[in-house]
């Protein structure tokens, strides 16, 4: 790779390396495309240009080939690496400042392009990344120290830091959803971590089983979205302009169903109602992995989603008031049950789901900078908190045998009756009955569904191999309609 930091005569663009080949920077043929761009709102100010040099294998419908793009970007639009680039050009084209795909008519309907983006959003949560992991990496290797599944931590929490610099940095919507799925498959095994104990397990098959139905929503969005606008890049979200000024591209009917499905994936995500029982779950797992995961990063990835795709906010308010409603609800109930928590870890795993509903309160009306700083602040200050909570167990117990009483318990203010505090109390303390209506409403008729499914297919099965039976028609599958798979 190249870095060229030079300054275009231009005063805004960046251009190729000067030891490019001739043919590649159009200086010998005509004919050759010129590699020369330019930004794509040039400002008044010089912007410094940075070049890089990347080898990309470009898979088509037709065959395959390794090229070499040069993808140009100023410091506020970002890197793009792409699998095709730029054809038939004419000479003297202005380009953005981002590399993009210019022909994808090579006998294929779908493609996915891998691009990375650096603007005033990727680089902060980028950067709270490497340094969150860091310390809690740092952390870990002392707390963890001989315990075992030492190795095993540290291997889930490499694809965990992997998926959540792909999803800072990610400039379409497949390579958001690559490194989603890694934070996500990472997150269930660490909640597992413990797996000697039925409860770390149960809990980790709860977290994941929320995730893939918010990843179900975010893989139909990332299709819609490939449908509208033709491709998943954000571009066909935000515009060209820089991130949070982009103008959606889209209609308001348009901006409104995709930006639904993805506030869905958001609230699976970051435990917004109705998934937030899966939260407190997740505190099975070692304490470093539930300060990083649910108290710093993961559990604001919902939050992060919903501002790289902001610009839908502005082009739908019913999405708006959607978001701001979703954020206020799941403010609500996380103030009440924070406040009946038994146990530290729980406390704590609410009180970010406070902070987490209002940073998307702040998105839903309009606060870009103040929601992004308030993720920051939250994120650092909720992992000092976690990592020192066991800590602070001990010398709480320590105070209490030291005065020989426990501390005096907070008394009711007396503003709201005993009947109805008893019921807000039992409300509460059973978290609102979210997992109950979770498990009524959409998991149970997804097994339903899955298990007819699996029958029709053992009928279908034995149909065809001529080994149909009348344990067949039960749906058992070995034909006589005892010990059959699904006998029990």
């Amino acid at each position: 790779m190249k870095v060229d930091d030079t300054e275009d005569q231009t005063g805004h663009g960046a251009k190729v390396d000067g030891n490019a080949s001739p043919s590649a920077a159009g200086a010998s043929s005509p004919a050759a495309p010129s590699l020369t761009k330019t930004a794509a709102q040039p400002s008044s100010a010089a912007r410094r240009s940075t070049t890089l040099e990347v080898p990309v294998l470009s898979l088509n419908g037709q065959k395959s080939r390794l090229e070499k793009t040069t993808a140009g970007s100023a410091a506020s639009s970002g890197v793009a690496l792409t699998g095709d680039v730029p054809k038939d050009v004419p000479a003297g084209h202005e380009e953005g400042a981002v590399a993009e795909h210019a022909d994808h008519s090579h006998g294929s309907h779908f493609h996915f392009t891998l691009k990375f983006v650096f603007d005033r959003l990727s680089v902060p949560f980028v950067i709270m990344t490497f340094v969150l992991c860091g310390v809690i990496a740092a952390f870990a290797s002392r707390y963890l120290h001989r315990d075992e599944g030492f190795h095993r931590f540290f291997m889930f929490f490499s694809f965990f830091q992997l998926g959540m610099i792909l999803s800072s940095v990610a400039g379409t919507i497949e390579t958001l959803f690559f490194g989603w799925e890694l934070v996500g498959l990472s997150s269930a095994l660490l909640v597992a971590f413990f797996h000697d104990r039925p409860g770390p397990v149960a809990n980790g098959q709860r977290v994941w089983a929320v995730y893939r139905i918010a990843d179900a929503a975010f893989l139909i969005a990332a299709l819609t979205l490939h449908h509208l606008s033709g491709s998943g890049d954000f571009d066909g979200i935000a515009g060209q302009g820089d991130w949070p000024m982009g103008k959606a591209v889209l209609a308001e009917r348009d901006a409104l169903l995709v930006g639904g499905l993805l506030l869905f994936a958001a609230a699976g995500k970051s435990a917004l109602v109705p998934f937030s029982g899966w939260l407190p779950r997740a505190m099975e797992g070692p304490t470093p992995s539930s300060a990083v995961f649910y108290g710093a990063l993961s559990v604001h990835l919902g939050a992060f989603l919903l501002l790289r795709v902001s610009p839908l906010l502005d082009e739908s308010l019913t999405l708006r008031i959607m978001v701001i409603a979703l954020g206020l609800i799941t403010m609500i109930f996380a103030t009440m049950t924070a406040r009946v928590q038994t146990d530290i870890k729980s406390s704590l795993a609410f009180s970010s789901l406070i902070q987490v509903s209002i940073i998307v309160v702040e998105i839903g009306l309009g606060f870009r900078y103040v929601a992004l700083i308030h993720i920051i602040g939250h994120a650092c200050l909720r992992t000092l908190q976690l990592i020192r909570a066991p800590s602070l167990l001990r010398d709480y117990n320590s105070m209490i045998n030291a005065i020989g009483a426990y501390l005096p318990e907070p008394v009711a203010s007396g503003r709201v009756s005993p009947t109805l505090r008893s019921r807000l109390y039992r409300f509460a303390f059973e978290r609102g009955n979210l997992d109950s209506m979770l498990d009524d409403y959409i998991v149970r008729p997804f097994v339903q569904v899955f298990r007819w499914s699996d029958r029709m297919e053992r009928r279908w099965t034995n149909w065809l191999s001529g080994s149909a039976s009348s344990g067949a028609e039960n749906g058992n599958g070995n034909g006589n309609g005892k010990n059959g798979p699904d006998s029990a």
